[in-house]
């Protein structure tokens, strides 16, 4: 690659993350009529610089430390370089930062295009639309009266309005009703020149609907170095977000599900004590069931893409309430399964595990399955295609009234039924026991 751009006749260099100049080509060195020392000179390998006004151009001002900073292409702007001998020449930078597969910025590549042939500076400017309109996110320039001046393609994949719409309009149609302050504000910071680098907001689309974005907003200047307007880069950050709520909620999941795990514990020493004689009675029976909760923790692990393998609800249901399986004086059993059976596989078995789970745990801690003498019926039955099971509990502790507040694992519940299940879930607070209504369509978790 270094010999290709050796032999072109453009002015060309490259520079890492920090503006050391890694790389130039002998077009390079004959415009700036100095030769640069590869990592130590930076941003720019000119022995000085100024605006096309005469102003001068502190190197850490350039164009290629504007597009290092701003991690954005920089639209060509015009300066001049003044060689050692004291000749000038003028010139057309068009510098676009380079970023690995991550989206880390790791350097800068710079064209400098004497503009002494306008023609080929026009090209310069072609070529920089080019790489513009190809940008995966959307980059809009406005001037200072928030009139859109620019729309590239990305623009329009994000916010649906093509160019000929978006041209000419003001920015306040992507802004919802409620943030329309935030324009003036950012119209004022571009004024004194200022750059607002990663501002998270809302945006309105064409359709009306809302899109969460990260914004950065640069000033543009004209040849002369004045500011006459702004570009943004928008990016959709909506996955992102998605990911951050995921993750909470997992986070939050985790914590609940420990703290059950806590509270069964207990719940097994307590239960164990009351029929147990010795220590050794006690130990034996808390060991035991632990042990049938560990098995039971094991069904909402899958056990991988190409080993997964079917259950049935019925086993499925025992496993879960082995640890409750006899009564306090280990003669009778505690739980009931009654009817049809029905395969389940895949995702499905993790939803149910933790949906019996859940059951399990509320009944350990305040229903029928907290008294030694409580007891579950779990009747299951299907109709055209609905399967239905009803969790009974009686001969617990009688219930005064329905709760006033929802926990957390009943809204788990009942995401888990509507979301995995794509069914319906109903509890019924009778005064001698909770009832739990749930009906889901057969086909959604069948293996057949």
């Amino acid at each position: 690659m270094s010999d290709v751009l050796e032999a072109l006749p453009e002015a060309i260099y490259t520079t890492d993350a920090k503006g050391l100049i890694t790389f130039y080509n002998r077009a390079a060195v004959a415009l700036w009529g100095v030769t640069p020392a590869l990592g130590e000179s930076t941003f720019c390998g000119s022995w000085k610089l100024y605006w096309p006004d005469g102003t001068p151009l502190p190197h850490n001002e350039c164009p290629m430390s504007m597009a290092l900073k701003e991690q954005r292409p920089v639209r060509g702007l015009e300066a001049i370089a003044e060689r050692p001998d004291g000749t000038r020449v003028r010139f057309l930078a068009c510098p676009s930062p380079i970023f690995d597969a991550e989206g880390g910025l790791i350097g800068a590549v710079n064209m400098l295009i004497d503009l002494t042939d306008q023609t080929v500076a026009d090209e310069a400017a072609l070529i920089h639309d080019a790489l513009v309109e190809s940008s995966a996110d959307a980059i809009i320039a406005k001037d200072l009266n928030g009139t859109i001046t620019n729309w590239n393609a990305g623009a329009q994949r994000l916010f649906g309005y093509t160019a000929e719409e978006a041209v000419g309009q003001p920015i306040d149609m992507l802004i919802p009703l409620d943030r329309r302050d935030e324009e003036p504000g950012i119209l004022a910071r571009i004024r004194r020149g200022e750059r607002i680098e990663h501002y998270e907001t809302l945006r309105r689309r064409k359709d009306g609907s809302l899109v969460e974005i990260s914004l950065a907003v640069s000033p543009i200047r004209n040849r002369q170095g004045r500011i006459v307007g702004a570009a943004k880069i928008a990016r959709d950050i909506t996955e992102r977000r998605q990911a951050e709520e995921q993750k909470s909620l997992l986070i939050r999941e985790m914590d609940h599900r420990v703290k059950n795990l806590f509270t069964l514990a207990n719940s097994v020493v307590s239960l164990s004590a009351r029929s147990a004689t010795t220590p050794g009675e006690l130990a034996s029976a808390v060991c035991a069931r632990l042990n049938a909760l560990a098995r039971a923790h094991t069904l909402t692990i899958p056990h991988g893409l190409s080993n997964e393998q079917p259950t049935t609800l019925h086993a499925l249901i025992q496993t879960i309430l082995a640890p409750y399986a006899d009564g306090g004086d280990n003669s009778q059993p505690r739980a009931f399964v009654t009817g049809p059976d029905i395969t389940i596989d895949g995702a499905s078995v993790t939803s149910f595990a933790l949906l019996l789970h859940e059951f399990a745990t509320n009944a350990a801690k305040y229903g029928a399955l907290s008294l030694p003498e409580g007891l579950l019926d779990i009747a299951c039955s299907e109709s055209e295609e609905v399967f239905t099971v009803v969790w009974s509990e009686r001969n617990g502790p009688l219930i005064d009234r329905e709760p006033d507040s929802t926990g957390f694992g009943t809204l788990l519940a009942k995401a888990t039924v509507h979301g995995q299940l794509h069914g319906e879930i109903r509890r019924d607070w009778k005064r001698e026991g909770l009832t739990i209504t749930v009906a889901f369509p057969t086909r959604n978790i069948s293996g057949q």
